[in-house]
């Protein structure tokens, strides 16, 4: 009895149903592993979906403004006026068309100039006709004369006219009955036009006689030479087909490609883009570095010349810089610009920095660098 009664009262000898329970714990083991700066900044960048399309872009519009005019070799100043204002092309054939004679107007010396009003309304023209080989140079144009009419006046369409409503535009007036002829130069594209002649005596008359006219591509021998300057002389005649030069972007109104153009434009919105806010930024985060750690009058009154930027106002300093650079009408001022911008943009940075450095320039671990024999310079590019 005695012996039982001390083995019930002994913990040690409780049964293996009653041992206490161990837990092993490994306190030193990694949660995640170890990543680098750039490797964390990385997988947070492809966790952010709008971020990486972004990127994307920002990496596409580089690849677009540098190497884009490598692979397109063409001068965005070069204009070429027989292609103004100018669709999407991606190059087609065209017949290089002989120099056009000076135009002779067709006046007709038994026809009068002024007739007396008509007693009724005028007819319209017998016929109209093409005089030469219509062209994307010009079409020249002329009709029987009309009794009684004393002008005439001549409309273009691009689209078949449905009465009187759809002659299109006037586009000359001929004056007196015995001028029967007109040659139309403005803008003529390689399609088809419907010339309406009306005649006129005081007012116009009701009726037309129509002429439509296809235009096929052609280009003018001096524009032939020029779009291929490395052609033997003689080598370019009138009457052969000849490769003209892609616009993928099409032309604008002075005959300059497009596509050219923006890469240009690109690379100098990008330049200003990318070295203002970067010059801007450093200056800003130099000065209020400076400001922040050494405090005292240096640091008010350098807050006080960034309270003094911070109030000017940048178009007025805009268009100052770019006198006192020399930028003329007309010219780019590149150069005044990214002044003005890197002049009067630092003092978001500074006044950041300045706030960022006065809460941690007390820490402990400037301290510790101070006591260490750190400088101030070493103190506020290393640690601050």
């Amino acid at each position: 009895m005695k012996m039982s009664l001390e083995s019930t009262q002994n913990p040690l000898s409780i049964p293996d149903d009653f041992e206490p329970a161990t837990r092993v714990r490994n306190a030193h083991a990694l949660s995640r592993p170890s990543l680098s700066y750039w490797q964390d900044a990385w997988l947070r960048l492809k966790s952010n979906r709008q971020a990486f399309i972004s990127l994307g872009m920002i990496v596409g519009m580089l690849l677009f403004t540098l190497i884009g005019p490598w692979l397109w070799r063409s001068d965005p100043a070069n204009q070429d006026l027989a292609r103004i204002s100018e669709p999407p092309s991606f190059g087609r054939s065209a017949v290089v068309l002989a120099e056009a004679d000076a135009w002779q107007e067709v006046i007709l010396p038994d026809q009068p100039e002024s007739p007396p009003p008509p007693v009724g309304e005028l007819a319209a023209p017998a016929s109209v006709e093409v005089v030469g080989i219509p062209s994307t140079q010009g079409v020249r144009l002329k009709w029987t004369p009309v009794p009684g009419a004393a002008g005439y006046v001549i409309y273009r369409s691009e689209k078949e006219p449905q009465g009187k409503t759809g002659w299109g535009v006037p586009i000359a007036t001929a004056e007196g009955g015995n001028h029967v002829s007109y040659e139309d130069r403005f803008n003529l594209e390689s399609r088809s036009y419907s010339y309406s002649v009306v005649a006129k005596n005081g007012e116009e008359s009701s009726q037309s006689k129509t002429l439509k006219v296809s235009l096929p591509p052609g280009v003018s021998l001096a524009d032939a030479i020029k779009i291929n300057p490395e052609a033997k002389p003689g080598e370019i005649k009138p009457g052969m087909l000849l490769r003209l030069p892609a616009y993928p972007f099409g032309t604008d109104y002075l005959g300059r490609d497009l596509l050219a153009r923006l890469m240009a434009g690109a690379q100098v919105s990008l330049f200003i883009g990318f070295f203002a806010p970067l010059f801007a930024t450093l200056f800003g985060v130099f000065l209020g570095g400076i400001s922040g750690f050494l405090g005292g009058k240096v640091d008010s009154w350098l807050m006080r010349i960034t309270d003094f930027v911070l109030a000017l106002p940048f178009l007025l300093f805009m268009i100052l810089f770019k006198v006192v650079f020399g930028a003329g009408a007309g010219e780019s001022g590149i150069t005044a610009m990214l002044v003005a911008m890197i002049s009067l943009s630092w003092t978001g940075p500074a006044r950041l920095t300045r706030g960022q450095v006065l809460q941690l320039r007390e820490s402990e671990f400037v301290h510790a660098a101070r006591l260490l024999g750190a400088r101030p310079v070493y103190l506020l590019v290393r640690h601050l």
